[in-house]
């Protein structure tokens, strides 16, 4: 069911929300002073991609560099993408479909808030990290 799932997303809304988070990375990456925003925009990019069966958990060693960080991240680039994870979802929801779809994009919207100080697990494996629900 996942890969189903994640095919029809890849479709419908996959690929534009990852060219979205590779927009911002390679923008990032241009400021060099950026980079570690444009490396976890590309991280983003790739659960964009593929959301279904991976999931979001905060690493335990994140400290006040990632909150710092997060803050410049939502006022130039994360609330951006946030707008556009809602405006696809409420889209996707238009339809029975397009439901699952849609409650996947408003799970995005904290990662594309906040991407610093987490990593992408796949789901029932934390890795060493306490699971975050």
């Amino acid at each position: 069911m996942r890969t189903v799932l994640n095919v029809i997303w890849l479709v419908l809304c996959g690929i534009w929300m990852a060219l979205g988070y590779v927009l911002a990375g390679i923008i990032c990456c241009l400021l060099i002073i950026t980079i570690p925003f444009g490396i976890a925009s590309f991280r983003m990019a790739d659960f964009a991609l593929w959301p279904f069966g991976r999931r979001l958990v905060k690493r335990p060693d994140a400290g006040a560099p990632s909150v710092i960080g997060n803050v410049i991240w939502i006022i130039f680039a994360g609330w951006w993408l946030a707008l556009a994870h809602l405006t696809t979802a409420i889209a996707m929801a238009v339809t029975i479909i397009g439901i699952p779809l849609a409650v996947a994009n408003i799970k995005l919207i904290p990662v594309s808030l906040v991407p610093l100080g987490r990593v992408i697990v796949p789901i029932g494996q934390n890795q060493g990290f306490p699971v975050n629900r």
